[in-house]
């Protein structure tokens, strides 16, 4: 049975079937009761909807009603799409087998790297825990005995003396350039250990060099935060020419001029993503753990340890 209660926002209808728990609130008591009797419906027949669903299909609900609501919403979009298109995606429900998945894992492999899939196994993960638990489609997930491929390795790779003043004469020192702008972003971000995307969606009105601090209103885990500038930080900004955003780079101008620039210097294997790590080890000397945090915007410490890289033989020279 369906029960309904009036909230300040409007009618919440509660639903209880087969042990599943649903929920909702709607503006009125007929939009309530109308959601009701489909969750019921859903509930009820989940075997019989689930024979004649294609898992394309599920996709699709997965994108228009979850993945929708997030932040990543494009980069999930793009893939249940491409998936749905793919072989995996004309099965139907009631046969998925562990055995696809694994031969899907398989190839995909071939073509990607570890940890690409292992994000990618994540989001089918997600959406087949959604299809059991919210939408009584499935009774279990049939990638729930599949072994996702291992954790890499953390990289350690930081940029030495020699291959910075190689970086800085391949990319100029006229800031009036693009790829000058590139590697004094990566400087810049060796300061703040601030994300890529977090540095060219910078704007001026969120820069207070008085205050030394950068508010960024959305970061990748979702909240806002604000980066305390070093002198060295402020000095780099100081340089810039004027213009919005504060370094004059989309991402992808970002990411190709920065391979530019690297592979112009003769400098092997160096991302830009590598100049957080070089951040953070280097902060882990003028900061203690929270405050590193805090700065670089973790919620777990453990993530921590992902980017610190010191070396065994500087840390023996503190132990003096």
């Amino acid at each position: 049975m369906a029960t309904f209660r009036k909230m300040k926002t409007g009618w919440r209808a509660e639903v209880s079937r087969q042990g599943i728990r649903e929920s909702k609130v709607l503006p009125t008591k007929r939009e309530a009761q109308d959601w009701a009797s489909r969750k019921e419906y859903e509930i009820l027949n989940g075997k019989k909807i689930s024979a004649k669903m294609k898992l394309s299909e599920l996709f699709d609900r997965y994108a228009r009603e979850v993945s929708s609501k997030k932040r990543g919403y494009k980069w999930e979009d793009l893939r249940l799409k491409k998936w749905g298109k793919e072989g995996i995606g004309s099965l139907r429900l009631d046969e998925l087998k562990p055995e696809d998945f694994a031969k899907w894992r398989d190839q995909r492999l071939r073509d990607v790297a570890p940890a690409t899939v292992r994000r990618e196994m994540v989001l089918m993960s997600s959406v087949f825990s959604v299809a059991r638990r919210e939408w009584g489609l499935l009774a279990v997930s049939p990638l729930e005995d599949v072994k996702k491929p291992s954790e890499p390795e953390g990289r350690d790779r930081l940029p030495t003396a020699k291959e910075m003043e190689r970086l800085k004469l391949s990319a100029g020192s006229d800031l009036a350039t693009v790829t000058a702008r590139a590697f004094h972003a990566f400087l810049f971000a060796g300061e703040t250990a601030m994300r890529a995307g977090e540095i060219v969606g910078m704007v001026w009105d969120r820069v207070d060099l008085e205050r030394r601090t950068v508010s960024l209103p959305m970061t990748k885990n979702g909240t806002s935060r604000e980066v305390p500038l070093s002198g060295r930080a402020v000095e780099l900004l100081e340089a810039l020419p004027r213009q919005e955003p504060v370094f004059g780079l989309t991402s992808r101008q970002l990411d190709v001029l920065w391979r530019k620039v690297r592979d112009r210097a003769a400098v092997d294997d160096l991302t830009f993503h590598d100049s957080r790590h070089w951040a953070i080890t280097r902060l882990a000397k003028k900061l203690d753990v929270m405050d590193l945090a805090r700065m670089v915007g973790h919620r777990n410490l453990s993530q921590l340890l992902t980017y610190y890289n010191e070396k065994a033989e500087d840390l023996a020279r503190r132990l003096d």
